[in-house]
């Protein structure tokens, strides 16, 4: 029984440990309510329902991007059987141009860092990937 503070401090450290991000948590404190998103004025719908965007755009981003750069496929079919261009700055930037109001808002929210802009940025007035293809950098 010589090792009882040795085992005491261990099972400690432990639940240190073990526990640890729950403290961090909530040391951090509660995030509030979801941040409220103005509508884009001109859009009458989404390419997807608003709950499935919310939880799974960069799914849908991250397939769009690999069937475009991969397979040379540019148009996605939504669960509504609408046609979409596989596009972020040509389908998504053009409701949701403001990347203050829309994009940055959510992702402080949740905590989440975007390199979506590290590429698609608007630049004189049109969008990166305009810019590319005419041979200018982003």
């Amino acid at each position: 029984m010589r090792d009882t503070g040795k085992i005491a401090v261990g099972l400690g450290v432990f639940a240190v440990l073990v526990t640890g991000p729950i403290w961090y948590a909530l040391g951090r404190g509660g995030g509030g309510a979801p941040p409220e998103l103005p509508k884009p004025a001109d859009a009458k719908q989404c390419v997807e329902p608003i709950a499935f965007m919310r939880a799974k755009h960069m799914e849908l981003l991250n397939a769009w991007r690999d069937a475009v750069v991969r397979n040379a496929d540019r148009v996605y079919v939504a669960s509504d059987g609408k046609r979409w261009e596989m596009s972020l700055t040509g389908t998504c930037l053009g409701c949701h141009e403001d990347q203050e109001k829309y994009c940055n808002k959510c992702h402080q929210y949740a905590g989440v860092e975007t390199f979506c802009f590290d590429c698609h940025k608007a630049k004189k007035g049109r969008p990166a990937m305009a810019a590319r293809s005419a041979g200018e950098a982003p």
